[in-house]
């Protein structure tokens, strides 16, 4: 096991570090008064979610939950959150990552004198993290947590990855695989000619965008996350934008799902409201799939999918986000896919040809502007 002073911890580490600090020695002043030990953790529901209007994303509001440890309803959780804490605090100190399912067992044990284990299932365990997220006011990645990567990037763009130089235009038809930790302590930007980002929402199409040069002809960076994009993929996406100054835009499917993937990219999801100011791109653009497309590109009848009630249902939900229920043209592009009873996915657009949507669509919606804010 290295030594403390054999790593060298970055500032967000030593930032970090110091939150933990101050929240252990909150808890151990309270023990030395005679006080019931105990931390004010920030509330995690749709109760205490607002929407920014002035910023455009999801933000958490100020209502907190005191969690202590002479409270038989809450000791379990209490020690929980102890223990997350006490495992990230190692993982800083050694300079080591690990991933969420490593630090639950890393944390599992036994209790002395008892048959209880520290935790039950890894979602318990989950829960507890993101917790402590919100009480130190620090991203998962700044606690040295690491998830699954999911989701690649390519095009004219030069990064550092962990002192490794990797130039995005000679990744291959595999691209570069997008880390969980995307940090600018460990990754940074060297060189970029790019004009845009374009996030298209499943690896399959994405291959098509690499296959066909997009990259290369309209000077732009793909990017996907495999569905619904991951922590690492959307705070890529925050830093691409915030700090190399490019617009992003989104080509997902004209479906329910689709407008959810959409809304959390940019306003942030309701789920980790306190990331938003360090993930949600309130500047990103819906560049399709339209309700309308069926027609516009006198597509087959063939490539409609009958929409579910549960379609249906959860478009109706969407439509009364705030950051929906307030612009007009996703107002009539909700109701217009209820409407048909149908809805697209990208891949419907190579009923015309299987270059149609690199050659023809995007580009003609680039040109255009035809896009939802």
């Amino acid at each position: 096991m290295a030594k403390n002073n054999e790593v060298k911890l970055s500032p967000s580490d030593k930032q970090t570090l110091q939150n933990l600090l101050k929240m252990a020695d909150s808890v151990a002043a309270q023990a030395l008064r005679k006080r019931d030990p105990a931390v004010d953790i920030p509330v995690r529901a749709l109760s205490n979610v607002n929407f920014n209007e002035r910023k455009k994303i999801i933000e958490m509001g100020k209502r907190t939950s005191q969690r202590q440890l002479f409270n038989l309803s809450q000791a379990r959780s209490f020690m929980q959150t102890m223990l997350v804490a006490s495992g990230t605090k190692q993982l800083i100190e050694q300079g080591k990552t690990a991933s969420i399912r490593a630090l639950f067992y890393r944390l599992l044990h036994t209790i002395d004198g008892t048959k209880e284990k520290t935790f039950d299932e890894q979602g318990e365990c989950d829960n507890v993290i993101e917790d402590v997220e919100v009480l130190l006011n620090s991203l998962r990645e700044e606690l040295h947590l690491a998830a699954e990567p999911k989701g690649n990037i390519v095009g004219n763009l030069t990064i550092v990855d962990d002192g490794n130089e990797i130039d995005c235009t000679r990744m291959g038809r595999g691209g570069y695989g997008i880390p969980s930790i995307v940090e600018s302590s460990v990754m940074q930007f060297r060189k970029c000619t790019a004009k845009f980002v374009l996030h298209v929402e499943k690896g399959t199409v994405w291959q098509r965008f690499n296959e066909d040069k997009f990259w290369q002809k309209h000077h732009c960076i793909l990017t996907h996350g495999g569905g619904q994009p991951p922590r690492g993929v959307r705070r890529l996406l925050y830093r691409l934008h915030n700090e190399l100054k490019l617009p992003v835009y989104c080509l997902l499917d004209n479906d329910p799902w689709g407008y959810y993937i959409y809304s959390v990219i940019k306003q942030g999801s309701i789920n980790l409201a306190f990331e938003s100011q360090r993930m949600a791109v309130p500047d990103a653009k819906f560049i399709g799939m339209r309700s309308n497309d069926f027609a516009r590109c006198k597509l087959s009848n063939d490539v409609r999918i009958a929409l579910t009630e549960q379609d249906r249902k959860r478009a109706k939900q969407i439509a009364e986000y705030p950051w929906f229920a307030r612009k007009k043209a996703w107002q009539k592009e909700i109701a217009m896919m209820i409407e048909n009873g149908f809805k697209l996915e990208v891949e419907s657009l190579a009923n015309k040809d299987f270059s149609f949507v690199t050659e023809e669509y995007v580009p003609q919606r680039l040109k255009e502007g035809l896009f939802l804010d």
